[in-house]
């Protein structure tokens, strides 16, 4: 049944004030989310009802042409209510601008974007593949030729909302006889693909992600093999837009247990008036790493803005640098501010159930640092330092 969005959500109230409807759905049902470790389809409803699902869909397609600036203010707020819901939504944006921007000519890129716009149609990627340890800039599947058009079979250690995506964007080789690195990026629509759960997703935290591991079959048409290299894509894109919406939805999570702090602080100021309690100091101090993080994610938002048309600034060493250590600088500073804020509410933070129980948000704090692991990350930043001799402008 096609879903179509709130038509006074999307011409009348502000993407910002959307956000916030849809992170009260999403707070509401959070806990039970976490307690059940299922997809957030409550609140992903929501996000589909108030059309920020196609937020990012140009005009001219019948979106919105949110900028990322707006679109991390979304992922902020909502990242506040319920990580995993911010997530998915960081994840699927990222696949949707990257069809947007390198979809081209092929029809299957637009039929797909037209059913983001009229249904709300939610988008995954398989960019990691088992045989090739997690490195999404190298494949060991690859498109083969069949007698009604093209296959992939590839085996994905993790595909986020693999089963409750209307497609996923996968990676492979362009050919068999292609090498690793030669990549392109599939459209595997749902109603094409065979997903067959190979591994769960029972973790500490962020548990709605759903991001299990799949064998993934997909029979499609040529035109869903998308012409530009797997390689552009990324480095112009898919990298930048998700690490710049996670970074956000890891701002949001920062500012919501920064509140409960705060709110434990208050509490104690009222018990002894005309002091301050101890724990100020260290609320003064968190609020400072908050604000850091927040201009961290607004600066990274408008620099990727800035140079969106730039594909040789998108894709030089500099580029590469900032938009791997965004990522790891944020997920180190959301859990940095999260313990922190646990030690100022104590032992009530730490209690499960309490109204100041920080317990699903410092899980989910340490899962920001695994989801792409900051090591493999880092690794390759000190590749790119070892290859580049010291260039890092394109």
């Amino acid at each position: 049944m096609t879903v179509l969005p709130d038509v006074r959500a999307t011409d009348v109230v502000s993407l910002h004030d959307r956000a916030v409807e849809a992170a009260g759905v999403a707070a509401e049902w959070a806990d039970r989310i976490d307690a059940e470790g299922r997809f957030p389809s409550e609140s992903v409803a929501a996000l589909r009802r108030l059309g920020l699902l196609a937020a990012v869909l140009p005009v001219d397609l019948g979106g919105e042409g949110a900028t990322l600036t707006e679109l991390a203010d979304v992922a902020t707020v909502l990242g506040g209510a319920c990580a995993s819901t911010a997530m998915v939504f960081a994840m699927h944006v990222g696949q949707v601008a990257t069809l947007v921007r390198h979809g081209g000519t092929s029809v299957a890129a637009a039929r797909l974007l037209a059913r983001v716009r009229d249904e709300g149609a939610l988008i995954a990627s398989a960019t990691t593949e088992i045989t090739t340890g997690g490195d999404t800039g190298s494949s060991g599947c690859s498109v083969e030729a069949t007698t009604c058009g093209v296959r992939l079979a590839k085996e994905a250690p993790v595909i986020s909302y693999g089963l409750h995506a209307s497609a996923v964007l996968a990676t492979a080789r362009r050919t068999p006889d292609s090498p690793p690195s030669d990549q392109v990026l599939v459209v595997c629509p749902a109603e094409r693909t065979e997903l067959v759960r190979r591994s769960g997703w029972d973790t500490l935290g962020l548990r709605g992600t759903a991001s299990e591991g799949f064998s993934l079959t997909a029979d499609v048409d040529p035109d869903h093999v998308l012409a530009q290299p797997f390689a552009e894509m990324s480095a112009q894109t898919m990298t930048p837009v998700s690490h710049v919406l996670w970074a956000a939805a890891w701002l949001g999570m920062a500012r919501s247990a920064t509140e409960t702090a705060r709110a434990s602080v208050r509490r104690a100021a009222r018990k002894a008036l005309g002091t301050t309690p101890p724990a100020a100091l260290r609320l003064a101090e968190v609020e400072l790493r908050v604000q850091s993080l927040a201009d961290t994610v607004e600066a990274s938002a408008r620099r990727w803005e800035a140079a969106a048309n730039e594909p040789a600034v998108l894709e030089s060493v500099a580029t590469a640098r900032w938009v791997n250590g965004l990522k790891v600088t944020a997920s180190e500073a959301v859990l940095d501010i999260v313990s922190r804020a646990l030690v100022i509410t104590g032992i009530a933070g730490y209690r499960l159930g309490d109204p100041s129980s920080l317990g699903r948000i410092v899980r989910d704090a340490h899962g920001t640092a695994l989801m792409v692991g900051n090591d493999r990350i880092l690794h390759h930043n000190a590749k790119i330092a070892t290859i580049s001799n010291g260039r890092s402008n394109p």
